[in-house]
């Protein structure tokens, strides 16, 4: 057909369909999204005065809140047991102090001791104790070590206090009475016990003698053989004593031992 012959109304729709394939196809660009910042607890709180906090923002304060407040467990560790120490009779038992005849203690210890086993009372009489101590004894020229007694006509007597075990230690032969107050026996402290034992357990010996002070002697060893003098100390720890030799007219004291000097 001739564009001529054309009618005016083919002529409109030719040139809508070229403008429409002319017209490019604009695509639209879709931005992501911006993630919201986080909020502070301190952002969330101040928005939750104003009403505008959400039920998640919520929840997530407040468990927050709630570990803080949360206390500490601590640990709980089991003490071990203490143990425990069976209660025996002897912790019920005190020290008494038993009067004898005087030079009897060793013999009332031996008869007491043979009493307590046939009669079965080892329950309630445990220990006996006659107080003694090393002593060297000096005679006739000669030094001999005896056992002396500290409390000569008393012994110790550790024990429960009965009738009976009373009765049993009161009728042994030699022994007088039970030292107390009154008739009722008075017992002992621990302590002082510990301190005659100790007493007794003392390494360096005395020495025992028959001199005095004042009393006149003759030295028989040394450089003053012979020498005629006055005893002015003793030590009786040291088995020493001082005696006064009159030298060109004076006195003069001369230290000797107990074995250099004897009696006028």
């Amino acid at each position: 057909m001739d564009d001529t012959n054309k009618t005016t109304e083919e002529k409109v729709e030719e040139t809508t369909e070229a403008s429409v394939e002319e017209t490019p196809v604009v695509e639209e660009k879709v931005e992501p999204e911006t993630p919201a910042a986080e909020e502070t607890p301190a952002e969330i709180e101040a928005k939750e005065e104003e009403g505008e906090v959400a039920p998640a923002a919520e929840v997530v304060l407040q468990e927050s809140e709630e570990k803080a407040e949360e206390p500490a467990v601590e640990e709980k560790t089991e003490a071990e047991p203490e143990e425990v120490k069976p209660h025996s009779p002897s912790d019920d038992a005190k020290w008494y102090i038993v009067h004898t005849y005087s030079g009897h203690e060793n013999k009332v210890s031996k008869s007491l001791k043979q009493r307590i086993e046939s009669m079965g009372f080892e329950n309630r009489i445990f220990d006996i104790i006659v107080p003694v101590r090393d002593t060297v004894k000096v005679s006739g020229g000669k030094k001999e070590t005896i056992k002396e007694k500290i409390f000569p006509g008393y012994v110790l007597v550790k024990m429960i206090l009965d009738d009976e075990s009373w009765l049993l230690v009161r009728t042994t032969q030699g022994v007088t009475a039970f030292i107390g107050a009154g008739n009722k026996p008075t017992p002992i402290s621990d302590k002082e016990v510990q301190a005659i034992q100790k007493f007794m357990a003392t390494e360096e010996p005395l020495y025992k003698t028959a001199f005095v002070t004042g009393e006149a002697v003759k030295i028989t060893d040394g450089p003053f053989t012979d020498f005629l003098g006055t005893i002015d100390n003793i030590d009786e720890a040291k088995g020493k004593l001082k005696v006064l030799v009159s030298i060109f007219g004076r006195e003069t004291p001369v230290e000797l031992d107990f074995l250099q000097v004897s009696k006028l």
